[in-house]
């Protein structure tokens, strides 16, 4: 019996998850979005949760290599009128290779994070290349990507 309860315990902790919703963000074109190319949005990001969905707070860095050296430039999210729905502009140089950081957090999921990471190197978005991550991007994650853009531009060059 005492088997069975410590069973039912842990199975009812591994569960209960499952049912308390979920935080993501979603990463949209500003072509879509009229209010988005007013703000001269390079990408729009949506958080999306089950839960006080007005509650989730973004973070937006720009992560690059300029020169050989690492950078990372603080940027500014413009919120748009849908509930969530937030612009990100290109804050950051032509030059070097670059990411976007984005950031999710949510009081409602106490230490869960949505992350994603969206390459922005030398010109537009690539959409095919944005990576989603259930917590913040590590540094090591951060760095896969930007090697992985540098080796994609250069591929592209030969």
């Amino acid at each position: 019996m005492r088997t069975l309860c410590k069973s039912l315990i842990i199975l009812s902790t591994i569960i209960a998850p499952l049912f308390a919703g979920g935080l993501w963000l979603e990463i949209g074109n500003p072509a879509a979005s009229p209010e988005a190319q007013a703000k001269h949005a390079v990408l729009i990001a949506r958080a999306t949760s089950c839960h006080s969905p007005s509650k989730t707070s973004l973070t937006a860095t720009a992560e690059g290599i300029v020169n050989g050296v690492r950078t990372s430039i603080p940027l500014k999210i413009a919120p748009l009128s849908t509930e969530g729905t937030f612009a990100i502009r290109r804050e950051w140089p032509e030059q070097g290779t670059w990411v976007v950081k984005l950031v999710a957090t949510n009081p409602e999921y106490n230490g869960f994070y949505s992350g994603v990471l969206v390459p922005v190197d030398r010109g537009p978005v690539k959409w095919a290349a944005i990576k989603h991550y259930s917590h913040a991007p590590t540094d090591a994650e951060i760095t896969a990507a930007l090697s992985g853009a540098t080796t994609n531009v250069r591929a592209s060059v030969n």
